[in-house]
Order: structure tokens, then C-alpha cells, then sequence
């Protein structure tokens, strides 16, 4: 329950943090905003690992917060590019490039998909 808890607040907090990140950068031609985010998320969460998990200089209680919960919120792109960098790490290019590739692509025709679906439907 402790760590519902924390990614519930946490999760608040990243997402507020996004709202203000993303309207403050602005980006009437090109998605600055949220491209900096991604970024940004993504740094964070490459630091969070080796500080929460790799080396355990912070609580374990500390990973569901910050890498769920704050940096979910944040950004979601944060969690793809550990993820993919797991795979990279551990020697696996063939299936981090499928799953780079794959989620890009996969993600991108889905949104597409739901924008069809939800236009034609209204």
C-alpha cells in the first residue's frame, strides 16, 4: 500500500512538472516542449537506475517513486529508453533495435489508428 502511495504522489507531481515543463517551452511548430521532456526523463531515469538500483545509495522505497511514479508521469519515453538501453547493456542489439524501431513505428500507426477511429466516430 506504501508504495501505491508514493507513485499516486509522485505520479501527481511528474505530471504537473510535464504540464508547466511543456507550456513554459511552448512549441507552436515543433513539439519543443515535449521533446525536452522525453529528453530530460530519459536522463533522469538513466541516473535514478544507477543511483536507486545499480549502486543502492538511495531506499529501494525511493525507485517506485521517482522511476514510476515522478518519471512515468513525466514522461513515458523515459521508461521505453531504459528499457531499450537494458537491452543494449546486456548485449541484445538485435531485439534493442526491434523494440526501438518497433514501438516507434507500432506507436506512431496506433495513434494514428485512434485518431481515424475517434474522428469518424463524432
Amino acid at each position: 500500500m506504501k508504495h501505491l502511495v508514493l507513485v499516486a504522489v509522485a505520479g501527481a507531481i511528474g505530471a504537473l512538472s510535464r504540464y508547466a515543463v511543456v507550456n513554459w517551452i511552448g512549441g507552436r511548430y515543433f513539439p519543443w516542449g515535449t521533446m525536452l521532456v522525453n529528453v530530460l526523463g530519459s536522463c533522469l531515469m538513466g541516473v535514478a537506475f544507477v543511483f536507486i538500483v545499480e549502486r543502492g545509495l538511495l531506499s529501494p522505497d525511493m525507485k517506485p517513486f521517482v522511476m514510476t511514479g515522478f518519471l512515468g508521469a513525466f514522461t513515458t519515453f523515459s521508461a521505453f529508453s531504459l528499457e531499450a538501453w537494458q537491452l543494449l547493456d546486456r548485449g541484445d542489439l538485435l531485439h534493442a533495435l526491434a523494440y526501438v524501431f518497433g514501438t516507434m513505428i507500432l506507436c506512431f500507426f496506433a495513434l494514428f489508428i485512434g485518431v481515424l477511429m475517434a474522428r469518424s466516430s463524432f
